[in-house]
């Protein structure tokens, strides 16, 4: 390896030291390395940084995601005082659009009380200085015990995962290892596990989910409130989708370490498995261009514009058009079993074993 990269050098001496590397440390230390980390180091959001994300795109995202749970606050009889809580907050600028969203809703605002978790440093104070003098977590864990109305967007995507393979005799774990060219993959020997798939069929686990969806759904049980994922991903999906993004273009996963996203799409079955398990309600996801035309996006848009807003009906269309944003992002909510859903949702039945939650101890484990 040469020095251009000092974490694609870190990388490879502890391969040389401890043999190939599954696939989710490599993405944890891509991204979250103290030193070299990907979000440890920059804002990587807009124009100028990697991908632009839909808050920065527009304020009527924000807005509509702050009215939807003002409104889960006030079918669950307005609960006071309650957590209301961002995972992976970015600059804030959702969080900023929400609270001025919700300032019109009698007692939204004061009884909130603000969490963002967030494991950045850097975004931290960026946080900061947008919103002031906020609660910062490091982890889903640590939130309070108290009603809990919560968003999560485009924060799934970014766990690390793991990639088995089905070959014969099994399926096989994908390693990272180093090779001529630098960085690269190799398959660990088969394991016998409990799942069908084809030749070269490949199966993604990203076990550090279930235990944050566990979480912010044992709080929704006990206490109340809502959640609300909006990611881009599919229900039981499966296939390769591990990809990297630097400068708002693809590249190879192994081009960039700590200097380029790395993201997958999340499997939304095994979430609505671990929030049924832990006593909460889940809906199936739906669209992100249905669920935020059906709550009204389209007239906010209409109305911005006539007040001269010139991007107002181009973001609409980024938002929620099928070739953009609006089919391959999917947004599902988390809810007490005997509330409402929040406004554009419907619950998932719940008849017999939940959607299967891969955790930390699957099967995938003894590869």
């Amino acid at each position: 390896m040469s020095g251009d990269n000092p974490l694609a050098d870190i990388i490879a001496a502890r391969i040389a030291r401890e043999g190939p590397m599954r696939l989710d440390d490599y993405m944890r230390l891509c991204l979250l390395h103290p030193k070299h980390g990907y979000y440890s180091t920059r804002d990587p959001f807009g124009a100028r940084g990697d991908f632009t994300t839909a808050p920065e795109i527009s304020q009527m995202f924000g807005e509509i995601v702050g009215l939807a749970l003002a409104q889960a606050w006030l079918d669950q009889g307005a609960p006071a005082p309650f957590t209301l809580a961002e995972l992976g907050p970015g600059r804030g600028t959702l969080m900023a659009d929400i609270l001025r969203a919700t300032a019109g809703v009698t007692g939204f605002r004061a009884a909130a009380r603000v969490v963002l978790v967030e494991a950045s440093p850097h975004l931290r104070a960026v946080q900061r200085g947008l919103l002031g003098d906020i609660s910062h977590l490091a982890q889903a864990a640590d939130l309070p015990e108290a009603p809990l109305f919560l968003i999560a967007n485009e924060f799934f995507d970014a766990l690390p995962i793991r990639q088995m393979q089905r070959v014969e005799g099994g399926w096989a774990e994908r390693m990272v290892t180093v090779t001529q060219g630098g960085l690269g993959l190799a398959l660990a020997p088969p394991v016998a596990l409990p799942r069908p798939g084809a030749l070269g069929e490949v199966w993604e686990i990203c076990a550090e989910a279930i235990p944050v969806v566990t979480a912010i759904a044992g709080r929704i049980a006990r206490h109340g409130g809502a959640a609300v994922l909006i990611d881009y991903g599919t229900w039981d999906g499966g296939g390769d989708s591990l990809q990297a993004l630097h400068a708002h273009r693809p590249c190879g996963i192994f081009d960039r370490p700590g200097q380029s996203d790395l993201t997958a799409h999340v499997d939304f079955a095994p979430l609505a498995g671990a929030a049924i398990k832990a006593g909460a309600a889940a809906s199936h996801p739906v669209p992100q261009g249905d669920w935020l035309l059906q709550l009204g996006i389209a007239q906010r848009a209409e109305r911005l514009a006539a007040a001269g807003d010139t991007g107002a009906r181009a973001a609409l269309d980024r938002l929620t058009a099928p070739a953009a944003m609006g089919q391959l992002f999917k947004a599902m909510a988390l809810f007490p079993r005997r509330a409402p859903p929040p406004p554009g949702f419907a619950p998932l039945p719940i008849r017999g074993p939940a959607p299967e939650a891969y955790s930390a101890n699957s099967p995938a484990d003894d590869a």
